[in-house]
């Protein structure tokens, strides 16, 4: 009775729960699929993944270039995303459009055109050569390829949560004598950091899954969507099914211990 009654009071919302439930159960299929198999059907295979000191240290660097790639984006999409979210200027279009550039082009272009202007010949990559800093086949390559496909989220994300702090709020501090910086750091940020904090998982976990770009400028060292190519290449699904499962529970793991972290509190 309970289910008619729905069906009877929110139609619409009840069928758009049945249509979005396909889109779930197609990503819990394709997932679980690969995880039964690896976990449940060959374990030794998860098992050797686990001992081998290639794939950790190939994780481990992951999540570490990354890691640093969503420091960088935070350090300037943030200041980036206040001026888009709280300030029109000439250009400011423009300046939205470019930001959301590396999401819509494939990832083998912006390889490319990393490798262009980052290589050791290239117009930057020359000059940083002289410093000793090579993005070819290095860490600073694997860095500057999540950076530039990772850092729309984070401006976007942030962007939105400067957005949804009302500006009246930051006019009553000023009003009461708190200049412009320290209305952004008492008020403005804390207001919008879990938008922050969101964004910049997302555009760490976007780090993570990056592979077009960085195969173009920094093939080695070997991050693990690299390996995991490499692997399919020589060894085929038996060889790199296991690197994958083992990406995918850690990952699991971290987003699911994230999630419970920033959730709200109850009574707050």
């Amino acid at each position: 009775m309970r289910g008619l009654d729905l069906l009877r009071r929110y139609p619409l919302s009840v069928l758009f729960a049945a249509v979005g439930s396909l889109l779930l159960l197609f990503t819990v299929v394709v997932l679980f699929n690969m995880v039964f198999r690896q976990v449940v059907l060959r374990p030794e295979g998860l098992l050797e993944a686990v001992r081998d000191p290639t794939v950790i240290r190939s994780i481990g660097l992951t999540m570490y270039a990354s890691l640093m790639a969503t420091l960088i984006a935070v350090s300037l999409g943030t200041p980036l995303a206040y001026l888009l979210a709280r300030h029109r200027f000439p250009g400011k279009s423009l300046a939205e459009a470019l930001v959301d550039v590396p999401v819509v082009i494939p990832h083998s272009v912006a390889g490319i055109a990393l490798y262009a202007l980052f290589m050791r010949h290239g117009a930057v990559g020359r000059a940083f050569s002289r410093l000793g800093v090579v993005f070819e086949d290095s860490l600073w390559g694997v860095v500057v390829a999540m950076l530039f496909v990772s850092a729309p989220f984070y401006i976007n994300a942030a962007r939105e949560g400067f957005r949804g702090v009302d500006p009246r709020l930051e006019r009553v501090a000023r009003s009461l004598g708190a200049g412009q910086w320290t209305t952004f750091y008492r008020v403005t940020l804390p207001l919008s950091l879990r938008s922050l904090i969101s964004g910049a998982v997302m555009s760490w976990a976007r780090g993570i899954s990056e592979f077009g770009a960085i195969i173009f400028l920094a093939y080695y060292p070997m991050v693990a969507p690299t390996l995991i190519y490499y692997r399919f290449t020589i060894h085929g699904l038996t060889g790199s099914q296991p690197v994958a499962v083992l990406l995918i529970l850690l990952c699991l793991a971290i987003f699911l211990a994230l999630r419970l972290y920033t959730r709200p509190r109850r009574g707050r």
